[in-house]
């Protein structure tokens, strides 16, 4: 895999890339012709991903869109690393053939059949808890 961030030699990654899309920097000319300044540009852009990523993590068991979050970082990163853009195209195509999976009849049907069980089996349970201890707590609140 090219680890080089400024488009390097010919790989099979960057054969497959689409038309259009190069892999490597996309940091402005004036600053690619400066090796120390695009040096601090990737690490400029490092640790700005790297923040957001983080957040998105703590989000995760937190109230927010943690997930959401943790691609924006890599779409950060995205913007000047081949392995993150490598990565974002794996992602979005895993994601286009879940969607299109999830389409497909037979999955959706199947989802609803679980579903539908899943809520046979939680209402069953509730009623066997509402027998037994009826609407009231089986602890006592009132201390």
């Amino acid at each position: 895999m090219n680890t080089q961030s400024n488009g390097g030699s010919g790989t099979a990654e960057e054969d497959a890339a689409p038309a259009g899309q190069s892999l490597g920097s996309r940091a402005p000319h004036f600053i690619k012709r400066s090796r120390p300044l695009h040096v601090s540009w990737q690490v400029g852009v490092f640790v700005v991903g790297l923040a957001v990523v983080v957040g998105g993590v703590i989000m995760l068991p937190l109230p927010g869109p943690g997930w959401l979050v943790i691609f924006a970082g890599m779409a950060i990163w995205a913007t000047e690393f081949v392995w993150a853009q490598l990565v974002l195209r794996w992602t979005k195509r895993k994601v286009t053939e879940a969607a299109q999976k999830a389409l497909d009849p037979k999955v959706r049907r199947r989802n609803i059949i679980l579903t539908a069980v899943g809520l046979v089996i939680i209402a069953a349970v509730l009623a066997v808890y509402v027998w037994k201890f009826g609407l009231a707590m089986p602890w006592n609140v009132s201390e």
